[in-house]
């Protein structure tokens, strides 16, 4: 009788939270779905210009933005927290390590507004004085976001690198590899799908992040033709304009969510398939 009670209020917790998701997303349908039907989706996906007041509602631009910002900061990022991973797991002391993550841990739960407002006040006058241009751009945003995954590529890879078997270490040790080759060789291949999902989840931070990437990236809903250049982001278009947006404005911001919920289940689609294609080595 315990345990029935149990399952139910498991199964009524599990049905709740994606009744939540359904109807958030069926809101979001209903109403940025007519703004699509109105304008077309090939003109409101590939359009480029953005003026809301003339009834113009083109994303394209920050499609590219979101996308620009996002491969920049995993491409800073992913060195980076796969490097920390693979020194905490194999390398560093276990009193060292043991010091060190609780840090890396704690960079997660920093609010993103306190990551924009660094990125504000230090790298923005940084790059305008030290690199050229306004200093709000896709690096300061690419930056920020770079250091914002961190935490998710670190944690997630460090737990798939120590999850590989001691005795796939052990065995190429005992075959004489050194302990770099077997890290290369050995542990590194058999942590992939870890470390793969590690990478699109950091993928899905970087994309949906809004606040910090507003503080710094300058929201110039254009195609950034540089680093050095402003952008805005989807993310920040919806958070921008929505205070103010009204009719087919406000349906066009929801259109823009649709669009980026779309972007963040093919992500997730993708984190399902890929480290399994990576596990069968294919």
């Amino acid at each position: 009788m315990h345990e029935l009670i149990i399952e139910k209020l498991l199964l009524f917790s599990a049905t709740t939270a994606i009744m939540v998701v359904c109807l958030i997303s069926i809101f979001i349908f209903m109403e940025g779905l007519p703004v699509i039907k109105k304008y077309g989706l090939w003109h409101f996906i590939a359009g480029q210009k953005w003026y809301p007041e003339q009834g113009i509602f083109g994303i394209f631009p920050m499609i590219i933005g979101s996308f620009y910002v996002t491969f920049i900061a995993l491409f800073i990022g992913i060195p980076l927290g796969v490097g920390c991973a693979i020194f905490l797991a194999e390398i560093a002391p276990p009193k060292l390590a043991r010091m060190v993550r609780p840090g890396i841990e704690l960079l997660a739960g920093i609010p993103s507004v306190v990551y924009g407002f660094y990125g504000l006040v230090v790298l923005v006058p940084f790059i305008r004085e030290h690199i050229g241009g306004r200093g709000f751009s896709v690096l300061a945003a690419a930056l920020i976001l770079a250091i914002m995954i961190l935490p998710t590529i670190v944690n997630i890879s460090e737990d798939a690198i120590r999850a590989v078997p001691r005795e796939y270490k052990e065995g190429s040790l005992a075959l004489g590899a050194t302990h770099w080759q077997t890290i290369k060789k050995v542990i590194l291949p058999s942590a992939a799908s870890g470390i793969i999902t590690a990478v699109v989840l950091g993928m899905g931070r970087a994309l949906g992040e809004t606040m910090a990437v507003i503080l710094v990236a300058g929201n110039v809903a254009v195609i950034p033709d540089s680093i050095l250049a402003p952008v805005r982001t989807l993310t920040a278009n919806i958070a921008i304009e929505m205070g103010y947006a009204a009719d087919d404005h406000a349906r066009a911001l929801f259109a823009t969510g649709i669009i980026l919920f779309v972007l963040i289940m093919l992500l997730n689609l993708l984190l399902a398939l890929v480290p399994k294609k990576a596990a069968t080595g294919e």
